[in-house]
């Protein structure tokens, strides 16, 4: 019986594996017992929850099910996530409408779409052609398993019907009986009148071997030792210190015991029978050992989401009042404990719904709460825009008024009062503030012009900026051509007003700049800043500012573009142009930085008034 014990062991190292594998997501088996019947149930106690993963995570594992060669037999878990993505969509929608409601917007114009939607639905429908094939395959695979079923019945009935003289029968049942073992699944219809056919020839082959003593014995001995091993192995679980391992176990011992334990001599069949029952009574009894730990660990969790969920509240309703840079904080503490809150375990099942919804409100109380800031936020936007208005509107009644003594303070004054309003909405900024400075400057050119014009010598000046045109057109595309041009554009910053009838030069050499900065792939920020007024440095490092946040912008857009691909890599032949564009826009950010950097550097403060003969510099926005 040696080797009979060895192969028992084989099976039972394996299951051990696989019981080990199943902590994961353990599962609790009742089996109870009725004579010699066995009848069991089974009670997924850590079914994966995906009610509280983001649409990201859940989408992801989605997309990694369909992926999978077994796609078709993962519907129960892919449906789930699908569940728990539309429940996700659904809050995110409600989210999203809540926000635009506050906003301003009409409850009736409100229409919200996302990549992310659309992709998920891509993956429901490539999912059920997965699952279609699937089943298909099953029906397949289980008429083929059918037929190799009734070739083993009729396998087994040979042995008693027609059986050769001199063949083993003892080591022929049980190849039948292995072959059976490892034959596949069939369809429910046909599995029962099949299990019975098969038992009704196993025991015709029995009774026939009553009339033969020595198979019988041969049989009844065998059997016999496997329910032995079997006993020997329930005793050991007794003490497994991981009960779910014990019980996941012994499901597979009763399988063990019903498919190949059968039968046994009459004198040891309710005895071994009885003992083994004893023995499995004796670990589900240990099922309140698990039952206990789960309680305690989810009690654990139930107490960490509560305070995580006031903590929510906390921060809905500031102490003192609240200002932008508590909310953007607030916003990045909200997302930490949302984290948090999802990597949880599961807490007591009849708490659970209660403890989601109650999460899912605090949530929407913070949005609310910061909303109604950022809604009363743009009020004082839209009153510091219409202040601005009125004073550019003074400055444009003013602006051709020559009473100097009263002009010139009420200019500065106009420029001291812009500095002191606060933010306008972002889309006006820069129009109002080109608006304002275009006026002011206007007025302080005629002031100046008043001053100088008996010290300048503005034909010179235009003889000087003419020559330099003239060597601006001649320059061709080479290796010391923009250095040429830096040269050239630091020249011209250096030469003084022209006269009104001719300053159209000013135009027209821009518009050369341009086309030779282009000829020689010249970018804005390699431009040089040498001779510029401060007035120039001010409004050239305003632009700069501003080309920057563009460009992060866009580099920042590209990049999520990106993440919505499965295998992002430069190799793919869909993204290479994608990638080309970031490298060139992220090459571009850092000279623009440098630039700024450099002129920081050298001009210790690039947006320092203007003197108070000129009164002309302007504070940016």
């Amino acid at each position: 019986m040696a080797s009979i014990d060895n192969k028992q062991d084989e099976k039972l190292k394996e299951n051990q594996q696989d019981a080990h594998s199943s902590q994961q997501h353990p599962v609790i088996h009742h089996t109870f017992f009725d004579g010699d019947r066995e009848v069991d149930e089974d009670q997924d106690l850590h079914s994966e929850d995906y009610t509280h993963f983001s649409m990201e995570d859940i989408t992801k594992k989605a997309e990694k099910i369909v992926n999978s060669t077994q796609a078709g037999a993962m519907s129960k878990e892919f449906y789930a996530l699908r569940d728990a993505f539309n429940s996700a969509w659904d809050d995110e929608v409600k989210d999203k409408k809540q926000a635009y409601i506050a906003d301003g917007g009409d409850e009736e114009s409100f229409d919200y779409q996302s990549p992310l939607r659309s992709k998920f639905n891509a993956l429901i429908n490539i999912f059920k052609e997965k699952q279609e094939d699937y089943h298909k395959g099953i029906e397949k695979e289980n008429a083929e398993n059918l037929s190799h079923r009734r070739s083993i019945i009729e396998k087994l009935k040979n042995l008693y019907t027609n059986t050769e003289p001199g063949t083993n029968l003892f080591k022929a049942i049980r190849e039948v009986k292995e072959e059976w073992q490892q034959a596949g699944q069939v369809a429910k219809s046909e599995f029962k009148t099949l299990n019975n056919d098969y038992f009704h020839h196993l025991n015709q082959f029995y009774q026939m071997l009553d009339l033969n003593k020595e198979y019988r014995e041969q049989e009844y001995a065998h059997n016999l030792e496997k329910r032995k091993h079997i006993i020997a192995r329930a005793k050991e679980l007794i003490e497994e210190p991981v009960v779910q391992k014990a019980l996941n176990e012994l499901q597979y011992l009763h399988k063990l015991w019903k498919e190949e334990a059968e039968p046994v001599a009459e004198e040891f069949r309710d005895s071994t029978w009885e003992e083994f029952k004893e023995i499995s009574n004796l670990i589900h009894q240990r099922k309140a050992e698990l039952f206990a730990q789960i309680e305690i660990e989810q009690k654990v969790n139930l107490d960490k989401k509560n305070e995580i969920i006031d903590q929510l509240k906390k921060l809905s309703i500031p102490e003192k009042e609240a200002s932008h840079s508590y909310w953007q904080e607030a916003i990045k503490k909200v997302e930490e404990l949302r984290n948090s809150f999802i990597s949880l375990g599961s807490v007591p099942k009849k708490l659970s719904n209660q403890n989601w919804t109650d999460f899912k409100e605090a949530l929407r109380g913070f949005n609310a709460s910061k909303n109604n800031f950022y809604k009363g936020l743009k009020k004082n936007q839209q009153e510091n825009l219409e202040r601005k208005i009125q004073l550019i509107q003074i400055a444009k009644d003013n602006q051709n008024s020559e009473d100097w003594d009263v002009a010139v303070p009420l200019f500065k004054r106009l420029q001291e009062d812009w500095k002191t309003i606060g933010h306008v909405p972002r889309s006006q900024s820069n129009r109002i503030w080109d608006e304002f400075r275009e006026v002011c400057n206007y007025f302080f050119s005629k002031f100046r012009e008043k001053g100088d014009a008996s010290t300048d010598d503005w034909r010179v000046n235009y003889k000087r900026k003419k020559e330099l045109l003239e060597r601006l057109k001649d320059i061709e595309e080479g290796e010391n051509s923009t250095e040429d041009i830096n040269l050239i554009k630091n020249e011209w910053n250096s030469i003084g007003k022209v006269p009104r009838d001719k300053i159209s030069i000013n135009t027209e050499f821009n518009q050369v700049l341009k086309s030779k900065m282009r000829l020689n792939k010249m970018k804005d920020y390699q431009l040089s800043d040498g001779n510029l007024s401060e007035t120039q440095l001010t409004d050239k490092a305003r632009k700069i500012k501003n080309q920057i946040a563009d460009s992060e912008a866009e580099i920042s857009k590209l990049e999520n573009n990106l993440a919505f691909f499965t295998n992002p890599t430069r190799e793919n032949p869909l993204l290479k142009a994608t990638y080309q564009s970031l490298d060139t826009k992220k090459e571009e950010l850092e000279g623009l930085k440098s630039k700024l950097h450099q002129m920081i550097a050298d001009h210790d403060n690039p947006k320092a008034e203007a003197s108070d003969q000129e009164g002309e510099e302007l504070i940016e926005e």
